[in-house]
């Protein structure tokens, strides 16, 4: 014990340093921590206020040929003041044409002032097998800008790409679709029945009838033994 201690007094200054610099080090690695804990949480509460818009290509649930532009807020938070400057990378004359049929929907003109998280709009409908060689070829592009409810700006091209779509093909109509058509059809059933349009056809089975049906078993059952005897 009087070795230590006479360790400890004789390198009191060393010890002094040491345990400085270790207590130095310590808090420079909490100053680093929570200076990584501050930015994530900012990155965090951006995350919950910014938008994100994108612009997918879309056939309708009735038929694939049958294809049109959904826009749509995929951000957590509300898309403000969205204008669109539409634009044709590729296909000439055909991609022209295809832009103009997409975009008769009258928001590409005026914009669009609020889209909230999850959001969407759809554009005018084409018909994938008319001029369908031109439109497969087309490559469009939208110049999309807005803003979010921080008022930061953003802005950004969203491209579209048609050959994309070439050989695709739909087996069957969709599971939700052929479920709402068969519902329709039920209510409709149900909606004829109810209002004496249609009757139900049913074979009613008496009382009369069991007590009939007993009694021939009864006899068969009688003449069977009396075979038997026989």
């Amino acid at each position: 014990m009087d070795d230590l201690l006479k360790f400890l007094n004789d390198n009191s200054g060393a010890l002094s340093v040491i345990f400085t610099a270790v207590v130095t080090l310590a808090t420079a690695v909490y100053a680093v921590l929570t200076w990584q804990l501050v930015s994530e949480t900012r990155r965090m509460r951006k995350v919950q206020t910014e938008p994100k818009l994108e612009i997918t290509l879309r056939s309708v649930d009735e038929a694939i040929h049958i294809q049109r532009l959904h826009v749509r807020n995929i951000g957590l938070g509300p898309a403000l003041q969205i204008s669109f400057t539409p634009k044709v990378l590729a296909g000439g004359d055909g991609g022209k044409a295809l832009l103009e049929e997409l975009t008769e929907t009258n928001f590409f003109r005026t914009g669009i002032s609020y889209l909230g998280p999850g959001e969407e709009r759809y554009s005018h409908y084409t018909q994938m097998h008319e001029n369908h060689d031109a439109k497969v070829a087309s490559v469009l592009a939208f110049d999309v800008s807005y803003r979010s409810a921080t008022n930061e700006i953003y802005s950004e091209t969203l491209v579209i790409d048609m050959s994309e779509r070439k050989g695709s093909y739909q087996l069957g109509k969709p599971h939700l679709y052929s479920i709402a058509q068969s519902l329709e059809k039920l209510q409709k059933d149900f909606g004829h029945v109810v209002g004496g349009f249609k009757r139900i056809r049913a074979d009613v089975y008496s009382s009369d009838d069991r007590a009939a049906e007993k009694k021939a078993m009864q006899e068969q059952i009688e003449k069977a033994r009396a075979e038997r005897g026989a």
